[in-house]
């Protein structure tokens, strides 16, 4: 159910406040594009500057308009367990199809901590597949492939979005996890090696921009053609990199603005980008013929 090409979908504004009518435009767009499933508020929907309501409300406009179409891996996680589990519920109650819950970041917990706030997360779920987020670069924290494999044995833990950039892990996961368990990649710019070493598929920023492309390279995997799957990515490549030049996701929502999809709104303390990354994204956009 959760494979392929999954968009971690920005939140648009207008005038600071949600842009629902955007919103709704950018879900109808991933779908008729071929996205497999979407992710909002997650890092790339600037989780960590919605208030609660403001998270609520972006969750249940894209489970509405997505009308049970693709799979809506709603964001979920937080460094406090107790909050963690009300944002759980809340999705649960909304009707996403699963819940992305990044480690707790910031307080640095140990691994019996990080097993304790899964357990916790495990227990107060109702039924809803939670996938966890891995993503050491920005909580500080690393959930090794032993801790994984002792996650994996709880009743709800599917999978992990791993954002390590350690192809390796794809193979001692499935040494360690149980069998069903589901491998994602967080990363654009490594997809190809882990597809091709056993992924499922991809939470991915570029496919905000590309979701055609993205989805058809996923397709491409899925049919065995790498040759194909190759090329598409070598197209990807220059986007996959860029779009990581400054801080996602306001590269990201500098090329949708130029696309005419989202006004280029970005809350601080993350700013607009530099006008030199705004001339190598131009490029990109001219290069690719993109929007």
């Amino acid at each position: 159910m959760f494979k392929g090409s999954i968009v971690a979908l920005v939140t648009p504004f207008k005038g600071n406040e949600i842009d629902e009518s955007a919103l709704r435009k950018l879900v109808d767009w991933h779908i008729s594009e071929g996205t497999d499933g979407i992710v909002p508020v997650g890092t790339t929907g600037e989780s960590p500057t919605l208030n609660h309501d403001e998270h609520e409300r972006v969750v249940e406009i894209v489970i509405d308009q997505c009308n049970r179409r693709v799979p809506i891996i709603a964001g979920t996680g937080s460094n406090s367990t107790a909050e963690a589990i009300n944002l759980l519920k809340h999705a649960e109650n909304a009707g996403a199809d699963a819940a992305l819950v990044v480690t707790p970041y910031y307080n640095k917990p140990t691994p019996e901590g990080l097993y304790a706030h899964y357990e916790a997360l495990d227990s107060a779920s109702s039924g809803i597949p939670i996938i966890i987020y891995n993503i050491p670069s920005r909580s500080v924290i690393d959930i090794d492939v032993d801790l994984m494999g002792r996650l994996s044995q709880l009743d709800s833990i599917v999978g992990v979005k791993d954002a390590t950039s350690d192809i390796s892990r794809i193979k001692q996961h499935k040494e360690l996890c149980k069998n069903d368990f589901i491998q994602l990649s967080g990363e654009d710019e490594t997809i190809y090696d882990y597809m091709i070493n056993g992924g499922q598929g991809c939470i991915s920023v570029t496919a905000n921009i590309l979701p055609k492309i993205c989805s058809d390279m996923h397709k491409a995997f899925s049919n065995n053609d790498l040759i194909e799957a190759k090329k598409l990515n070598e197209i990807l490549m220059p986007l996959h990199k860029a779009l990581f030049v400054e801080t996602s996701p306001s590269p990201v929502k500098y090329i949708l603005s130029k696309m005419d999809l989202i006004d280029y709104e970005i809350r601080l303390p993350l700013v607009e980008i530099r006008k030199e990354t705004k001339d190598i994204l131009d490029k990109i956009i001219n290069d690719l013929e993109i929007g």
